[in-house]
């Protein structure tokens, strides 16, 4: 029986064409207990093109995701309420890139209207999203050390309920690239980003996108994901990262099992940011 789901999105994030009813309706088919929806908020392009002074980079460069935010927030609400006594649909979003601007980071955190605050970090400063980097040019290790800084430096921060996909680069160094990375030069930064995190009473989640990408494994995989448990982390969400309504739910049973497999007895997802735990 599949859960939660606790990382989706809709056709307000720049990467999905999904209407929110259709990801509903699979929600319910699901019978998930509990869903969150969590569109792309990226920070480091809150403003609009004529602010930066700049060009997109890309066919996906998108600007202003200050409208974004408010067409999310305003159309997850009215979702909840059409959906009230049929599912708990939770009122998310993804902050990407919560360290271009940590006091606007806060202060959407603490907007009463929302439940839930993924934080992810997709790209370094004056850099494209790790999806567009051509890792022969590239030094991969370079990258993840200053990854796994701001990482570190986003889990000190009150700006969130849960980080996300923590070994997000994975995904296109090691899954599409094929470069093998020794995970152990970065298992001391984990560490204390897990610390940290568990000191705020917040929590990660295991992103289970990497079961049906060519990484074959989730974000973290298991290594990391005992590190957190024996390092006294209880809080974890399960997200597909679905961004269709096909791929949502994808790999939660496995998810599942895995977080069992780790010490894990529940899993949990987030009201007015606050964890509400289920029993695996």
């Amino acid at each position: 029986m599949l859960l939660t789901d606790c990382h989706t999105h809709t056709e307000i994030s720049p990467d999905s064409q999904a209407a929110l009813s259709a990801m509903c309706r699979r929600a319910q088919e699901l019978h998930l207990q509990a869903y969150a929806v969590t569109d792309h908020i990226e920070l480091c392009r809150w403003y609009s093109q004529g602010y930066y002074q700049t060009m997109p980079r890309n066919e996906e460069d998108f600007f202003d995701y200050a409208a974004r935010w408010e067409r999310s927030v305003q159309q997850n609400l009215l979702a909840r309420d059409l959906l009230a006594g049929k599912m708990q649909l939770i009122n998310g979003i993804e902050l990407g890139e919560p360290n271009a601007d940590f006091g606007l980071a806060q202060s959407l955190y603490q907007d009463k209207r929302l439940d839930f605050v993924i934080a992810s970090l997709h790209e370094l400063p004056d850099q494209l999203d790790f999806y567009f980097l051509d890792y022969q040019k590239e030094n991969p290790d370079a990258l993840l050390e200053d990854y796994f800084s701001i990482l570190l430096e986003i889990s000190r921060k009150n700006c969130f309920d849960v980080l996300g996909h923590v070994t997000y680069p994975l995904r296109y160094i090691a899954g599409e690239a094929g470069i093998k990375i020794n995970m152990q030069k970065y298992t001391d930064m984990l560490a204390e980003c897990f610390r940290n995190v568990i000191h705020q009473h917040k929590g990660i989640e295991l992103n289970t996108s990497g079961y049906r990408q060519k990484y074959g494994r989730p974000f973290p995989d298991e290594d990391l994901l005992k590190l957190y448990r024996d390092l006294g982390g209880k809080i974890l969400t399960l997200g597909s990262d679905a961004h269709q309504p096909a791929d949502l739910g994808g790999g939660i049973a496995q998810g599942q099992e895995l977080a069992r497999s780790c010490g894990f007895d529940q899993i949990c997802y987030f009201l007015h940011h606050e964890p509400h735990f289920i029993k695996l």
